[in-house]
């Protein structure tokens, strides 16, 4: 082979390798960010580049307004600011509500019986001396 056949030929590859470790990858998340920031609607929990968690409110164009806070503070800010959706806040939401159902079937009588039974069980019985 030709010494300049193996230089062009290892270029060649460099790029291929450059190509399919770094292009594509990148090109793939821009995509899942460009279509969850299409699909974003009203209700969504959301984090923005800056940090800051709230809810969708209202979806117009390229801005949303989004409620955060205790206060329910609403401010307008453009969807390319949003960084992810907040799944963490969904899942303790949900936590939270099956904690209050748990709390609203269970007596509080109950629940003393229940601590009672653990205590017996838990402590070692005492056997005489002999």
């Amino acid at each position: 082979m030709n010494p300049n056949t193996v230089q062009i030929v290892m270029i060649v590859v460099l790029f291929a390798v450059m190509y399919f470790l770094l292009i594509r990858p990148q090109k793939k998340q821009e995509k899942e960010i460009r279509d969850m920031r299409a699909g974003l609607k009203v209700g969504d929990d959301i984090v923005t580049i800056g940090g800051i968690c709230g809810k969708i409110v209202r979806v117009k164009d390229n801005r949303l307004t989004i409620q955060v806070g205790a206060d329910k503070t609403k401010f307008d800010i453009e969807k390319w600011a949003v960084s992810r959706l907040d799944e963490g806040r969904k899942d303790s939401a949900v936590k939270a509500s099956k904690d209050e159902e748990e709390k609203k079937v269970t007596p509080k009588s109950m629940k003393k019986l229940g601590k009672k039974e653990e205590a017996a069980e838990a402590a070692p019985a005492e056997t005489p001396a002999e």
